[in-house]
C-alpha cells in the first residue's frame, strides 16, 4: 500500500507540473489571439473600433471568401452548449456531405473520468447524426479515443495521437490546411471540435464547437461598419486582408483547442491522483489499525502460553 502511495503521488506531482506549463503556453497564446481578433474586428468594421464580433460574423464580411462560415468565439458557443441537431439545422451546404469530428482525448488513463465523458458526447454525436442521416468522419486526438472509435466501428480516418502528448503548432496547422482543402473542394460538409475544456482545475467540461462550414445567423451593424471605416485605413482591401487572415483563424482555434484538452487532462489526472493518495492513507491507516490489533492479539495468546507453560 505504501508502495502505491508513493506512485499516485508522483504522478500527481507530474500532471500539476504538466499542468502549470500547458497553463503557460495558454496564457502566451491569449494575446495573439486577442491581437488577430481585433485586427479581424477593425478589418470587418465592427464593434465601434472596440471588436467584440465572433470570427463568424467578422468574415462575413468578406463576401468572396471561402471560408467566411467559421464558427462564433468558443465562450459563446461553450455557454449555450447548442447540440448537434442545432449545428445541423444551421449548416445549410452540408446535406449530403461527411460531417468531420475532431475528437479529443488522452493517450493514457488514470485521469478519472475525462476520457469518459469526452467517449459519451461522441457516442451522442453518433447516434443523433444515424437519426438524421448525416455522415460522421472522425479524426481521433488520442490513443482512447482512436482505440474507442476502432472498437465502435468507426474508426478514425486521421490519427493524431502524437500530437497529444507533445502538442505542437506547425502539424495542427498541417491538418487545419487539410481540413480547408476538403471543405473547398467539395468531399466534405463542415468540421466539429468534441474536446475537455478546461474551465478549473476541479472541473473540466465537454464541449461541441463547430469549425467549420456552419453559418452564423448574426448580422452586422451596417451603421457600425461605415463608422469603422471612417477610423481604419484597410490595404489592399478588406477581402483580400481577411482571406489572408483567415487560414491563422481556424490554425489558432485548432491548436487552442489541443492545448486546452490537454491542460483539462493534466487537471483531471492531478485531481485522480489526488483523491487516489488520499483514499490511499486512509486505507493504509485501516490496515495499519488492523495489523496492530493481530499483532497484539498474537503477543498476548504467546504471553498466555507461556504463562500456562510455567503453571504446570
Amino acid at each position: 500500500m505504501r508502495s502505491t502511495l508513493k506512485i499516485t503521488s508522483a504522478m500527481k506531482l507530474v500532471a500539476s507540473s504538466k499542468l502549470r506549463k500547458a497553463q503557460r503556453t495558454i496564457e502566451a497564446l491569449r494575446p495573439y489571439e486577442e491581437a488577430l481578433e481585433t485586427i479581424l474586428a477593425a478589418a470587418s468594421g465592427s464593434g465601434k473600433g472596440v471588436p467584440q464580433q465572433p470570427f463568424s460574423q467578422v468574415l462575413r464580411a468578406a463576401a468572396a471568401h471561402p471560408f467566411r462560415n467559421l464558427p462564433e468565439a468558443a465562450d459563446q458557443y461553450r455557454s449555450s452548449q447548442q447540440s448537434y441537431d442545432q449545428f445541423e439545422r444551421q449548416n445549410h451546404s452540408c446535406q449530403g456531405l461527411p460531417l468531420v469530428v475532431l475528437a479529443f482525448s488522452s493517450n493514457s488513463s488514470m485521469c478519472g473520468a475525462f476520457n469518459t465523458n469526452v467517449i459519451k458526447k461522441v457516442q451522442e454525436l453518433q447516434q443523433e447524426a444515424a437519426a438524421s442521416g448525416q455522415t460522421l468522419e472522425f479524426w481521433a486526438f488520442g490513443k482512447k479515443m482512436y482505440e474507442f472509435l476502432r472498437k465502435n466501428g468507426a474508426p478514425s480516418s486521421r490519427d493524431f495521437t502524437p500530437l497529444v502528448a507533445h502538442p505542437e503548432f506547425a502539424p495542427v496547422a498541417g491538418a487545419a490546411e487539410e481540413l480547408r482543402t476538403l471543405y473547398e473542394s467539395g468531399r466534405i460538409g463542415g468540421a466539429l471540435l468534441v474536446y475537455n475544456h478546461f474551465v478549473s482545475t476541479g472541473r473540466q467540461q465537454v464541449v461541441v464547437e463547430p469549425y467549420l462550414g456552419f453559418d452564423d445567423p448574426g448580422q452586422q451593424d451596417e451603421e457600425e461598419q461605415i463608422l469603422a471605416e471612417e477610423h481604419y485605413i484597410i490595404e489592399p482591401s478588406r477581402a483580400e486582408l481577411l482571406e489572408r487572415l483567415a487560414p491563422q483563424v481556424m490554425d489558432l482555434k485548432l491548436y487552442a483547442a489541443l492545448l486546452d484538452s490537454a491542460a483539462a487532462e493534466h487537471a483531471a489526472r492531478m485531481v485522480a491522483m489526488q483523491a487516489a493518495t488520499d483514499n490511499g492513507e486512509s486505507l493504509l491507516s485501516e490496515l495499519t489499525l488492523e495489523y496492530n490489533k493481530g499483532r497484539q492479539q498474537k503477543i498476548t495468546s504467546e504471553i498466555l502460553d507461556l504463562v500456562a507453560g510455567a503453571a504446570q
